[in-house]
């Protein structure tokens, strides 16, 4: 079984996010990149399918060399090898085209993805891939089997969970919950060391074309500062809550 992990390079979750001086783009200075968390979790779903079902596992991230230390990080947690389609990601459609024809080309069986990455939270990529691809597509998964040619995947519904089987090949968007969090992968220095000769393939983009563009950027409000209310003076909390907070 071959698989297909997409990884995102996003800030890291601690980073204090700023704008360029005119708002029109994010400012990468004195950023740490990571592994968007959620695709942290498809990963670790596939390497344990790679050590129970002797899958195949490549990770392809969509964007410039200064991603490949978060590809890296994702060979030594313990990917076969990777591909880096050498374009800037600049919406979700340019995005899923590229994966989608890495995908095809490849003959992967499944593709496996976080359901969105933190930056940007836009959630359309894997869903974009399956239809590209014109492949069953599961998203929100909290779990995952493969059995032969067919997928089994658990996922986050309205005041429930819903058990789906498709038939591979397939593209499945997983989220928190689909291995859980103590089982996430911490490289090792073995892997650190074998994630160096690992074969880091970089490709061409298919096209430059892109459908969105980002026209400006702002920043959140700071919070208002707190006010602290005693105990035992809740006509005051109740005043504050009425005239200043307005929710009630």
């Amino acid at each position: 079984m071959k698989i297909l992990v997409c990884i995102s390079s996003v800030p890291d979750t601690t980073a204090k996010i700023n704008f360029t001086a005119d708002k029109s783009a994010f400012d990468k200075n004195g950023i740490q990149w990571v592994i968007n968390p959620l695709d942290e979790f498809a990963l670790t779903k596939a390497i344990k399918l790679q050590e129970s079902q002797g899958a195949t596992v490549t990770v392809i991230n969509v964007g410039d060399a200064g991603t490949e230390p978060v590809i890296r990080k994702a060979l030594a947690i313990g990917a076969n090898d990777a591909v880096r389609v050498n374009i800037e990601a600049k919406d979700s459609y340019s995005t899923a085209k590229e994966i989608a024809k890495i995908a095809q080309d490849g003959g992967y069986d499944l593709v496996i993805a976080g359901k969105e990455s933190i930056d940007y939270n836009g959630g359309a990529v894997p869903g974009m891939v399956a239809q590209i691809l014109n492949q069953p597509f599961v998203n929100a998964c909290v779990g995952l089997e493969v059995n032969g040619g067919e997928a089994t995947a658990v996922r986050e519904i309205e005041g429930g969970k819903e058990t789906i089987s498709v038939k591979l090949p397939a593209v499945i968007a997983g989220q928190k919950g689909m291995v859980e969090e103590k089982d996430l992968i911490i490289p090792n220095m073995r892997g650190i060391m074998s994630a160096r000769t690992k074969p880091l393939q970089v490709v061409e983009p298919t096209s430059t074309e892109v459908k969105v563009e980002a026209v400006s950027f702002d920043s959140v409000p700071p919070r208002a500062a707190v006010k602290l209310v005693s105990p035992d003076n809740l006509d005051e909390l109740v005043r504050l809550l009425h005239e200043e907070a307005k929710v009630i």
